[in-house]
């Protein structure tokens, strides 16, 4: 099948068919390129066929003349505080390649999500060059195999950028070529970051004999990966260099290649999903692929464009923006069973807690902790107002004053910290892992702490007050919004989720007791009437503690009330706040955007929200897929990647997500089985995990629902919504019919390790 893609010159043919693969068989859903990129470099996502393992992203841009990749490297970061000093991930550098035939021949190219790797091929009808280009998946080395119809000569060059202080070198060591790049040689850096890549041929030329494969192997260290980051590249190279026997280079790459194709087969294996619908299945998998490229355990979390860097200045410094861009991108691996892609996630929220108190006792006068809008790994920070007003803040804001927020940049919101909490605790209700839970309860109750000081006592109830639902200027007089919908939802998520936590750890009762009484006494939130008298959602109850609530409008649901509401937070839905799910319903129902397209007005920001958020709310599935397609045909580049004009990885999240929810639901305590899916379309699904630690799978033929089968990871009381209402359901456990049910929720002691098989009494 063919899937228009973009409007981009260049033509993409996906092939994909109907079964979900449980291997590397992921490569079905290839994607082909028959023209250069438009959109590299770029300080956004790249349009280019992309592969990487978390760490090292390789972006491939052919041009007439010359095949370049980029190498990015998410732990390569100008660590510079000041928001308008760029601080954020840089580039490397890259490694370029020409040839005659490159210049005249036929290009095209390939991603290939199973093996992660890309091919590219250049042809002029008689000759042929082709190259295969993949990322270790755990080693830092980036592996080029070339083969060409006829005695090919390749010139290569490899570069790294100057510029922005940077100190360059580069030199040949004993059949090694090698480039470095080091930040931090000026007196604001926060850490420095330094890198060498080399590669394993000594001078710019690489001669293809006919029938004979070369390979080019480029390795990329960092300070950050060891304090002998230049010599570990280089003799990572030399190990493949002219100087090792032939015999001995083979047997590596052969090692190297089995054991990539061992992580990736393991990843796929991790859950799968089987959609009668190419395009959903297309998109659901080269979301994960893209991601899983971008994201590593042990490795620098990824920042708004993850490793796929082409340009030293990113789009809002690519950092971790944490009033929800860096969370997103995180949302389907907890459902998708990849749970490993998350084990980065939470380092440099944890590293940055000192700060955080000293800005909640400084700022504030509470406890707990107070983060920013952006922060950087290492317990730095990417968005510090700027010291020289004169020509910097007041050519931007024509404001002059400085020391605003204490030096950080807040925009007037305070929940940045309970936002980051929104994952730990979607990781925690997933797998209950104790060593996780003791990792995190600290920040998570600090978070709690926050609120239950910044709260206020007023009319029996407790306001939140001066927290913005929408980023303002700290100068400005919308700063102070009272009781806004994300404070609220996101303060009852943290207080909940330290409570849960506290609760499972036996730790802190008298806290616990506190949080909890907090949480039961927030205000309400806030609902009004619309301009047409029909009750909707309020952004927030007053612009200001002493205004009328009258002066503000009534608005409806939308992608940051999403946040604090349904997703991440999880504190409202249909089973816990039904007459508050209700009034988002018919909120959504109402949804329209530009011209009436742009259903959800995603295509700015709020692709990963808006689509899976409804689904939770329970918009019917049909109309929810129809304007997810339709969305996803107005913005996305040929490599699938869905793009939207704000943040980056995090739409990879959106399809991903939308699915699982559609196929399986329990953030409210209770596992549904496919909740809200259209049943007009055959689908099954493997091995994705609920909250609880279970792992479920399930199909639906013809719009009935077949068994269900549940494996309890920790033991715990497994609570199921009755697949087939008003009819008996088999329970096995372990392959034992063990009772026959009618109710319509069941809930099932387990004890770790136990399979249980849920089968329908309807008659066939």
């Amino acid at each position: 099948m063919n899937i228009r893609l973009s409007a981009c010159l260049l033509t993409v043919s996906v092939l994909c068919g109907c079964t979900a693969p449980a291997t590397n068989d992921i490569d079905m859903f290839t994607t082909a390129f028959s023209g250069y990129p438009q959109n590299v470099p770029t300080d956004k996502n790249p349009d280019a066929p992309l592969a990487g393992n978390g760490d090292i992203g390789v972006t491939m841009c052919a041009s007439p003349g010359m095949l370049r990749f980029y190498v990015g490297k998410n732990d390569f970061w100008r660590a510079y505080p000041e928001h308008f000093q760029g601080s954020g991930p840089a580039l490397p550098g890259g490694l370029d390649i020409k040839a005659d035939i490159i210049s005249r021949g036929r290009y095209a190219a390939e991603q290939l999500p199973g093996s992660a790797a890309l091919k590219a091929s250049f042809t002029d009808g008689a000759d042929i060059l082709d190259i295969r280009a993949w990322v270790h998946a755990t080693r830092n080395i980036v592996v080029l195999e070339m083969t060409a119809s006829e005695k090919t000569e390749l010139t290569l060059k490899l570069w790294s950028p100057e510029g922005y202080g940077s100190r360059n070198a580069s030199g040949d060591d004993d059949e090694v070529a090698w480039v470095t790049r080091s930040l931090g040689d000026v007196p604001e850096v926060e850490f420095p970051s330094d890198i060498c890549m080399a590669v394993n041929v000594p001078d710019s030329m690489v001669i293809l004999n006919p029938g004979e494969k070369s390979v080019v192997v480029l390795t990329a260290f960092t300070n950050h990966d060891t304090a002998d980051w230049k010599r570990a590249a280089i003799e990572g190279a030399r190990l493949f260099s002219g100087k090792v026997p032939s015999w001995k280079k083979a047997a590596a790459l052969k090692s190297l290649a089995k054991s990539h194709r061992q992580w990736w087969n393991s990843f796929w294996n991790e859950s799968g999903v089987d959609i009668d619908d190419d395009e959903l299945e297309y998109y659901y998998y080269t979301s994960q692929y893209l991601f899983a490229c971008s994201s590593r355990s042990g490795k620098f979390a990824p920042g708004l464009w993850g490793p796929f860097i082409t340009t030293d200045f990113t789009a809002w410094n690519g950092d971790y923006h944490l009033n929800y861009n860096y969370q997103a991108p995180f949302w389907h691996c907890f459902s998708s069973n990849h749970l490993s892609l998350t084990d980065n996630y939470d380092r440099p929220v944890l590293d940055f807690m000192d700060t955080g108190r000293e800005l909640a006792r400084t700022l504030v006068g509470c406890g707990g902790v107070l983060y920013p809008v952006g922060i950087s790994p290492m317990g730095a920070t990417s968005t510090r107002w700027v010291r020289n007003p004169d020509d910097v803040m007041y050519g931007w804001y024509r404001y002059f004053d400085p020391p605003l927020e204490g030096g950080y940049m807040f925009w007037g919101q305070k929940t940045d910290a309970a936002f980051a909490a929104s994952n730990m605790m979607m990781r925690f209700y997933s797998t209950y892992d104790e060593e996780y839970a003791r990792k995190v309860y600290p920040f998570v109750s600090a978070c709690a702490d926050f609120y239950a000081d910044f709260v206020k006592e007023r009319d029996g109830r407790f306001v939140i007050a001066d927290d913005t639902f929408y980023e303002v200027m700290p100068w400005s007089d919308d700063i102070h919004d009272y009781n806004s919908v994300t404070a609220l939802g996101l303060a009852r998520m943290s207080m909940r989720g330290a409570a849960a936590l506290s609760e499972f750890l036996g730790e802190d009762s008298t806290k616990r007791a506190r949080w909890l009484y907090v949480e039961s006494g927030l205000a309400d939130y806030p609902v009004g009437y619309d301009d047409d008298g029909r009750l909707s959602l309020k952004d927030k109850q007053r612009n200001r503690e002493d205004g009328e609530d009258g002066d503000v409008r009534a608005t409806g649901l939308n992608r940051i009330s999403i946040h604090g509401l349904v997703l991440p937070s999880g504190v409202a839905g249909p089973m816990g706040t039904p007459e508050l799910n209700n009034i988002l319903l018919d909120d959504i129902g109402h949804w329209s955007g530009r011209n009436g397209e742009d259903w959800g007005n995603s295509l700015g920001n709020g692709f990963e929200t808006s689509y899976p958020g409804a689904v939770r709310i329970g918009y019917p599935a049909a109309e929810v897929l129809r304007h997810m397609k339709e969305r996803i045909a107005m913005q996305t580049y040929p490599n699938g990647w869905i793009y939207q004009d704000g943040g980056g990885i995090e739409t990879l999240s959106g399809v991903p997500m939308t699915i699982n929810e559609m196929f399986l639901q329990s953030y409210e305590g209770v596992i549904r089985v496919f909740p809200n899916w259209d049943r007009t379309i055959d689908a099954s699904y493997r091995a994705l995990r609920a909250y609880g630690a279970f792992l479920v799978s399930s199909s639906i033929s013809g719009g009935q629902i077949g068994e269900v089968r549940i494996h309890s990871e920790k033991g715990r009381s497994c609570v199921l919504e009755n697949p087939w209402p008003g009819h008996d359901v088999e329970v096995f456990r372990n392959g034992t019919l063990e009772t026959v049910s009618h109710d319509a929720v069941l809930n099932i002691d387990t004890s770790a390790g136990d399979s249980l098989r849920f089968v329908s009494g309807i008659p066939e």
